[in-house]
C-alpha cells in the first residue's frame, strides 16, 4: 500500500523563516536548502500545520514548493494534493495575530499526468536544468466541456522533485480504468477530411502527455476498420478509439463486437446471446453527424472526448443486433426506417456536395417528397412497473399489460418514420435526444412510430425536437418501450413516377434504406432488432450527469 511503502516524510526542500528569507533577498531560498533548524515556535508562524488526516488521507509527503510565485507548504496524500501559502510574520512580531492562509486542493482522481519540468538549451533534446514538477489535471468547464490545466510546483532540488515525482506516478498508476495502450482508427474522409487533423493536432498530444501508447490505423476504404479488427489481437490493448463520424463509429463498434463473437467461437450468422466486447470503445467526434459522441459527452468537442478516455470514464451501454431471418447484419445502437433513412440515402448520393449543404438539401428534398412506408411492425413490450412509465406510454402500456408476458404485438399501416433506439441519441439539434425516454443502459429500446399525416403536422413534430417540449405529444405519434422489434416492409405493386428516381430504383429492386447509426444499409427482407443489455463499454458519462443545452435547428 502507498501508506506503508511511503510513510509521511518531510521532503529535502527546506524552509527558512520569513525574516531569514528577506535577509537573503529571496522568497524561495528555502526550497534550495534542507529544512533549517529554526525555533519551533518560529516555524509554526511561517509554515501552516498539516490538516488533520481524514480516513484514507494519511500524508505521504510534505515539502516546500513555489506555486504561482508564492512559497507554499504542500502535502500529498493518496487522495489529494493540498497546499497553502507560507504566511509572513506580523511586522511587530506579535504571534497573537492569526492570518488564515487560503488552502487549495486538487483531487488526485482529477490528475492525469505528472512531468518533471526542465529548462533546456537550444537544440538540447534531453536533460536540462530541473525546475520542478508540472501536474496536469482534467478541469470541467461549462456545457459539459473538459480541458487540461497545468499546475507548476517549482523546486530546484533534484532529490526533492524525484521523490515527489515517484509518489505522484505511483498514485496515478493505481487508477485501474485508465488505459495505457490504445488501438486507434482514423477516418481521413470524415467531414471536410478533418479527422486526421483533429487526431494529430488535438488528440495525440494529450495521449502522449498521459503516457498512453497508441497503434494508429488511418482507414483507406469502407470496411477497412472492420477487416483490421477481425485480425487484431485485442488483448494487447486497453481500449479501441475511433476518430470520425457516426458511420465510422458504427463500423468500429460492429467490428469490435463481431471480433468478440469470433474469439468466443460463436456462429456469426445467428447470435441470440452475444458475448460482451473485451475492451472499451472511445469516440472522438470528427464527422458530419456525431450523435453517439454527443450522447456520451454532451458536446461535440475532441478534447473533451479525449480526456474522458484518458481519465477512464467508462459507461456500460446497451447494444442492438440487426438481423434478417438468415443472417446477422450488424451490431448498432439506433436505427430509422422511412423519413430518417430516405434522408440519409439522398445525402449519400450527393457526397460531392459540402457536408452542411448536403444535409440540408437531403432533408428539405425528402420533406418535399414526403411519403409513407407501408409495413408491419411486430414488437415485444418490456414489462416495467406502471409507476416507471413515461406519460406518453401510459395508455399503450395499460393495453399491453393485459396480454401475456411474452406476447408479441403487431401494428400494420402507413408510417412516415419508424425509430428504434437503445440510447437517447442526443445531438446539437435535439437537446433532449431523439429518444429522451431511454438511457444508455436501462435494458430497453424506444420504438417511436410516426403514422401518416400532413406535411405541416409532420414539420411541427420535427420542430419539437429542437425544444424541451414533448415531441411525441401528437395523435399520430406512438411510443413504446420494447425489447425486440420486427419490421416487415410491404412491397408495392406500382410506383409513383413523381417520386425520387433514386429511391424508386431501390424500392423497385425490393431494397429499402435503413439508417443504422448514421450508416446507410439497404435490405429487402424483414429486419429483426434485439436488445442486448450492457454489451459494450464506452468512454463517457451517464446521460443524467450531463448539463442540458439549448439548440435550434437551421433547416426547419
Amino acid at each position: 500500500m502507498l501508506g506503508a511503502a511511503a510513510p509521511f516524510q518531510r521532503s529535502p526542500g527546506g524552509c527558512r523563516s520569513p525574516r531569514e528569507q528577506r535577509a537573503h533577498g529571496t522568497a524561495f531560498g528555502a526550497a534550495r536548502t534542507r529544512f533549517s533548524a529554526v525555533a519551533p515556535e518560529e516555524r509554526r508562524r511561517s509554515v501552516a500545520p498539516a490538516p488533520a488526516a481524514e480516513a484514507g488521507e494519511e500524508p505521504l509527503l510534505r515539502g516546500i514548493f513555489e506555486i504561482s510565485k508564492r512559497s507554499c507548504d504542500v502535502v500529498l496524500s493518496a487522495r489529494r494534493l493540498r497546499w497553502s501559502p507560507i504566511l509572513p510574520e506580523s511586522p511587530t512580531g506579535d504571534s497573537s495575530i492569526n492570518v488564515q492562509a487560503q488552502e487549495e486542493i486538487i483531487e488526485m482522481k482529477d490528475v492525469f499526468s505528472v512531468k518533471l519540468k526542465r529548462r533546456c538549451c537550444v537544440g538540447q533534446k534531453k536533460g536540462g536544468t530541473l525546475l520542478g514538477i508540472t501536474i496536469f489535471k482534467c478541469l470541467k468547464k461549462e456545457e459539459n466541456k473538459l480541458t487540461d490545466y497545468a499546475i507548476h510546483l517549482n523546486n530546484l532540488s533534484e532529490d526533492h522533485c524525484h521523490s515527489w515525482f515517484r509518489h505522484l506516478k505511483e498514485i496515478l498508476n493505481g487508477f485501474q480504468n485508465r488505459p495505457k495502450s490504445l488501438k486507434v482508427f482514423v477516418n481521413p474522409s470524415s467531414h471536410k477530411r478533418e479527422a486526421t487533423h483533429v487526431y494529430y493536432e488535438q488528440v495525440a498530444p494529450l495521449f502522449r502527455l498521459a503516457d498512453i501508447k497508441t497503434d494508429v490505423t488511418v482507414t483507406e476504404y469502407e470496411g477497412h476498420a472492420l477487416s483490421v479488427l477481425k485480425e487484431c489481437e485485442l488483448q494487447a490493448f486497453d481500449g479501441v478509439v475511433c476518430v470520425g463520424g457516426d458511420g465510422s463509429v458504427s463500423e468500429v463498434a460492429h467490428g469490435l463486437l463481431l471480433k468478440a463473437q469470433i474469439d468466443a467461437g460463436k456462429d456469426t450468422d445467428y447470435i441470440p446471446t452475444p458475448v460482451r466486447a473485451p475492451v472499451p470503445l472511445g469516440v472522438i467526434p470528427a464527422g458530419t453527424t456525431n450523435i453517439l459522441a454527443h450522447t456520451l459527452h454532451g458536446i461535440k468537442h475532441a478534447v473533451t472526448a479525449t480526456l474522458h478516455i484518458i481519465m477512464g470514464h467508462i459507461q456500460s451501454v446497451d447494444v442492438c443486433t440487426f438481423s434478417t431471418p438468415t443472417k446477422l447484419l450488424r451490431f448498432g445502437f439506433s436505427a430509422m426506417f422511412g423519413f430518417g433513412a430516405r434522408t440519409l440515402a439522398l445525402a449519400e448520393k450527393h457526397r460531392w456536395m459540402p457536408s452542411s449543404q448536403r444535409k440540408d438539401f437531403a432533408f428539405i428534398k425528402t420533406l418535399a417528397d414526403l411519403k409513407p412506408e407501408e409495413c408491419e411492425l411486430s414488437f415485444l413490450p418490456l414489462q416495467i412497473p406502471q409507476e416507471d412509465s413515461h406519460e406518453n406510454d401510459k395508455k399503450k402500456r395499460e393495453k399491453i399489460k393485459k396480454g401475456s408476458k411474452d406476447q408479441w404485438h403487431k401494428i400494420q399501416g402507413h408510417f412516415l418514420n419508424v425509430s428504434i433506439m437503445a440510447i437517447p441519441c442526443l445531438c446539437s439539434m435535439a437537446p433532449r435526444g431523439l429518444a429522451p425516454n431511454t438511457r444508455l443502459n436501462n435494458g430497453s429500446m424506444a420504438l417511436i412510430v410516426v403514422q401518416n399525416t400532413s406535411r405541416t403536422e409532420f414539420i411541427k413534430h420535427l420542430k419539437r425536437y429542437t425544444s424541451v417540449k414533448n415531441q411525441f405529444n401528437f395523435p399520430f405519434v406512438e411510443t413504446y418501450t420494447v425489447q425486440e422489434v420486427k419490421v416487415q416492409p410491404q412491397l408495392k405493386s406500382g410506383l409513383d413516377a413523381k417520386e425520387n428516381t433514386y429511391l424508386n430504383a431501390a424500392a423497385a429492386e425490393g431494397n429499402y434504406p435503413w439508417n443504422i447509426d448514421g450508416d446507410l444499409m439497404k435490405e429487402a427482407s424483414q429486419i429483426h432488432v434485439r436488445l442486448h443489455p450492457q454489451l459494450i463499454n464506452l468512454y463517457g458519462v451517464n446521460t443524467d450527469d450531463l448539463e442540458s443545452s439549448q439548440a435550434t435547428c437551421n433547416c426547419i
